[in-house]
Order: structure tokens, then C-alpha cells, then sequence
């Protein structure tokens, strides 16, 4: 795990502003946001409030489903679950205040963790899955099936390819058209951290926090390209075509897949993690839902209803260890 502070919660009170009608509104889904807001009344436990989660929309599927399911077990428990990507949830929510737990598909970053330290925030850093980025095109694309790391890096990089031809003189001399993740999100930031080593990230792309759009955009045109997490491959594998990936000219083409996540001979798997503030786990409702997050972080359905590699048991004991120093379980 990076650094992160673990002091004693004492006395402390949540920094989290108390949200209003945001707690209260039903369950709405918009463009690459959705709230989960189906738990009231009273729960059989005593647990009553509300868990606000934020950050990026890789991470989104899971922590939505797991506000599901802790809000059947804990009817007077509110979840709400929006994807603003890794780095939107951190600078608007979590580090101000106003989320309990924030997911990132990418370690915080040094800034981040100042700025959560100008408002008494302390980020609390848990692994709770794997993911496989994948790089998809139209399904009537016929010209490319596994490409490179160079070969990805010269298509977004700044100043990079424009044309199919330009990678590949046997491929067609059409233009790209490129969707991706939008500058806030955690996968935008691996990607130009891990792939185009140190070069910028072109500009002159579809940028989204829906992760669906892309999915849109690459299936209805044929010269598209656009990448995303696997969990929204694994949902649309009759829409799009993913590419195999090979991390340089003479090695060998991998599949995305959670299988190739998880025994790492996928080139572009990644950790996933969820970040809940120290102050925040003083709260009765905030500690027992990432008790219960961690416990199931581990289940097979993160595999099978998400299209993620659960954690293992080491990953899910480190947790709960630190759950436990952090917030006294």
C-alpha cells in the first residue's frame, strides 16, 4: 500500500457537510451518474444515516452494487453511488468534505492528498479489486486486432499519428476517431502514465466520464478507437471489439480478460481502490458499510455480475486491518 496517515479518530467528527435533498431524492441515473437511494426506515441493526460514495466510474459498478447490497441488509442506511471519475470525485467531494468514500482507478496523487490536508480530510487507501483496460474498436473494424504499446502510444500521444495508415501502411488512410476518458478520470491517468510514458495525452478526442458513450461512439463508426475499463467490455462484447494487447513489437498478443488481470499476462491490468476518509469511519453507518464492502471485496460475483478480478484473501485481511486500527472495529 502507498503512504497513507492512520491516526486515532478520538473524539473526531466528520467534516462531511450534511447533503440535503441529495440524500433524500430518488433513484436517478443521468449520463455517466447514478444515485442509489432505495434504503429507508429503520434498519433491524439500528443503523440509520447515510454513506456518500464518489470518484471514478470504473470503480462505480462495484460500489453501486455494494450499496445495493448493504442497503437490502440495512434498510435505514442510504447509499449514494456517482461516478465523477477518480480525479473529480477527490477535488470537488472527497477532499472537501462532502463525500465519505471516494474510488479511484489510480493511486491518489501528492496534490490530492494537500488538498485533503487544507480540510482535515485523511484518505484511508484500500485495494478492493483488479481491472483489464481494454482498447476497443467498431466490430467492422477488420484492419487491426492486437496492437502494441507503441503502437497505442503513437494514436494518443500529442502531436501523435492523425491517420490508421500512419501506423500501418496496410491500413486504411482514414482519420481517427477517438473517444476516451475525461481528464478527471483515474483511467485517463494511468493510461497516459503507463502507455505514452511521460508524453501528453492528445486533446483532440471525445472526452467522457460515461463510459457508455464511448461504447456508443466506437460501435457506430468504423475508424473509432477509445479505451475504458474491462467491466464495460464485458457488458458490451456484442457492440464493440476489443484488441488484443502486446507490450512491444516482438512480444505476444493477450487478450483482455480477468483471468489475464489476475495471473498478470494482460498488459494493462490495474489495481482498483476505494479511498474512505478517517474521519468519515468515525461514523457508525460509513465504518459498518466499508466492513461489509471489504468482506465481500473478495465474492465471486465481483467477477460475475461485474466483470472484475476480486480481491484475494491477503488484500481483504490488509483491509481489515486497517479498518479496524483506523476506526476501532
Amino acid at each position: 500500500m502507498a503512504d497513507s496517515q492512520f491516526g486515532h479518530l478520538g473524539g473526531s467528527v466528520s467534516r462531511r457537510k450534511f447533503l440535503g435533498a441529495a440524500g433524500s431524492v430518488g433513484a436517478a441515473t443521468i449520463a455517466g451518474c447514478s444515485e442509489t437511494n432505495t434504503g429507508n426506515g429503520s434498519s433491524g441493526n439500528g443503523l440509520s444515516g447515510e454513506v456518500v460514495v464518489k470518484g471514478s466510474s470504473t470503480v462505480f459498478p462495484i460500489s453501486d452494487e455494494m450499496g445495493q447490497r448493504f442497503m437490502e441488509e440495512n434498510q435505514g442506511v442510504n447509499v449514494t453511488v456517482d461516478s465523477t471519475g477518480s480525479g473529480g470525485g477527490f477535488e470537488n467531494h472527497f477532499c472537501p468534505g462532502d463525500a465519505d468514500i471516494n474510488g479511484a482507478s489510480r493511486l491518489i496523487k501528492s496534490e490530492e492528498e494537500e488538498h485533503c490536508a487544507e480540510n482535515d480530510v485523511t484518505p484511508v487507501e484500500m485495494q478492493i479489486a483488479s481491472d483489464a483496460v481494454t482498447m476497443a474498436v467498431s466490430p467492422e473494424n477488420d484492419w487491426v486486432d492486437c496492437l502494441s504499446f507503441d503502437e497505442m502510444a503513437q494514436i494518443w500521444q500529442e502531436g501523435g499519428a492523425e491517420t490508421w495508415q500512419d501506423i500501418n501502411e496496410d491500413w486504411p488512410d482514414e482519420e481517427f476517431v477517438l473517444y476516451g476518458p475525461d481528464t478527471t478520470s483515474g483511467t485517463f491517468d494511468w493510461f497516459t502514465e503507463n502507455v505514452l510514458d511521460g508524453e501528453s495525452h492528445r486533446t483532440d478526442y471525445e472526452p467522457t466520464e460515461d463510459d457508455n458513450i464511448i461504447v456508443e461512439g466506437i460501435e457506430d463508426d468504423q475508424y473509432a478507437i477509445g479505451y475504458f475499463g474491462y467491466a464495460y467490455y464485458s457488458e458490451n462484447e456484442d457492440r464493440v471489439k476489443a484488441l488484443e494487447i502486446k507490450e512491444n513489437e516482438d512480444g505476444e498478443c493477450a487478450e483482455p480478460s480477468l483471468d489475464g488481470a489476475k495471473e498478470g499476462t494482460y498488459p494493462l491490468a490495474r489495481p482498483l481502490y476505494v479511498y474512505p476518509s478517517e474521519e468519515a469511519l468515525g461514523e457508525e453507518e460509513v465504518s459498518a458499510f466499508m466492513e461489509f464492502y471489504i468482506e465481500n471485496s473478495s465474492s465471486d460475483w465481483i467477477a460475475e455480475e461485474v466483470g472484475y478480478v476480486p480481491a484475494n484473501q491477503d488484500i481483504v485481511d490488509e483491509n481489515m486491518s486497517t479498518l479496524e486500527e483506523v476506526a476501532g472495529n
